[in-house]
This record gives structure tokens, sequence and C-alpha cells, in this order.
């Protein structure tokens, strides 16, 4: 969809009160809003997802949730573009869990692959499951503006200025978000090493 085929008035409207217009069913609304994001949710679902046609498939059913959901947005949670990709990015991660029992049960029922001189033995494994989980814990203790930008950082892979741009945030910012998240963690994990 292009701007030029929308009304003027509609593109001069705050994605706020665009979401308002779609929750009462304005689809002229909701195009400007799919094609303001269009292009940021599908870089992100095909980050996520790494294929071109579940990318756009995931963006599909993020933007037909939009559509659906519109009177759930809330302002004090965030943008509308940040509820927007998490949304996206919560059902981008529902779909690579499906993806990941399938294969693992596939595996299993085939046993194909049979263990490897060079695979990790059990207590690497056990080491690296609870060190896993105590980076979750410790991403989950963050304040929400920190724990927000380290997502998108490690688990989307956007850069500092994309991170910047989607958040409409000044770049240090997000710098600065992002380095005291990291002390964080670090002094979290570091007294949790301790702790053991």
């Amino acid at each position: 969809m292009s701007a030029d085929r929308h009304p003027p008035e509609l593109d001069r409207l705050a994605d706020e009160d665009l979401l308002t217009l779609v929750e009462r069913g304005d689809a002229g609304a909701f195009e400007v809003i799919y094609d303001r994001h269009s292009r940021v949710a599908y870089s992100l679902a095909f980050r996520l997802l790494g294929d071109r046609q579940s990318a756009e498939d995931l963006v599909q059913d993020a933007f037909l949730a939009v559509w659906r959901g519109a009177s759930s947005y809330a302002s004090s949670r965030g943008s509308v573009r940040t509820w927007m990709l998490s949304i996206l990015h919560n059902r981008g991660v529902d779909r690579l869990r499906t993806l990941g029992a399938m294969s693992r049960r596939q595996d299993a029922l085939e046993q194909v692959e049979l263990r490897r001189p060079d695979a990790p033995d059990a207590a690497t494994l056990g080491i690296d499951s609870a060190l896993a989980g105590s980076i979750r814990e410790e991403l989950g203790s963050l304040p929400s503006e920190q724990h927000e930008v380290l997502k998108l950082a490690y688990y989307g892979g956007f850069t500092h200025h994309e991170i910047s741009e989607m958040l409409k945030l000044p770049l240090g910012t997000v710098k600065s978000r992002m380095r005291l998240g990291l002390e964080r963690l670090r002094r979290g994990l570091g007294a949790a090493e301790v702790g053991t």
C-alpha cells in the first residue's frame, strides 16, 4: 500500500489515534498503521525465522492480531510500534518453539543422530542449562526499559540505531540502558556464582 492511497488526514494522525480508529473497524487507518510499521515488522520476523515466506506469514499473523486486538493496546506500556513488535516477537518465538518441538520429536522417532565423540558430556550440558536459567532470572529482574533494549539487541539482532528508531529514543539513551542492563547482569551473575 502506498501513502498516496489513503486520505491525507489519516497520514497526519499519530499511531495512537490511528489505533483508536482501527478499534472501530476503520480499514483506512489500519492501512496507514501497516504502511508505517510493516517494514520493521518484516525485518524482525526475518531475523527471528530466517526464511522469507515464514517471515511474511508471521507479519500477516501479527497484523491480523493488531486488527482484531486494537482495544488491548495500552499507551502506558509503550508505543504502538513497541506493542506491535512485541506481538510479532511473541508469536515468532512461539513458532520457533513449535518448530523446535516438532524437530526434536522427529529426531527422537527416527533416532538419526548418534552421539558424537566431540559432543558435550552430561556435566557440561547441566552446567550450561543452569547458567541459562540464571541468565533468564537476571534478565527478568532488570528494569523494563533495560530489559527491552537488551531483548531487541540480543534476541532480535537489532543495532543500537535500529533500536533507537524503533523505540523513538535518542541513541545515547539506548546505549546507556544497554550498558546499565549489562552491568546489572554481570553483577547479578557474579553474585549467583559466589552463592553456589
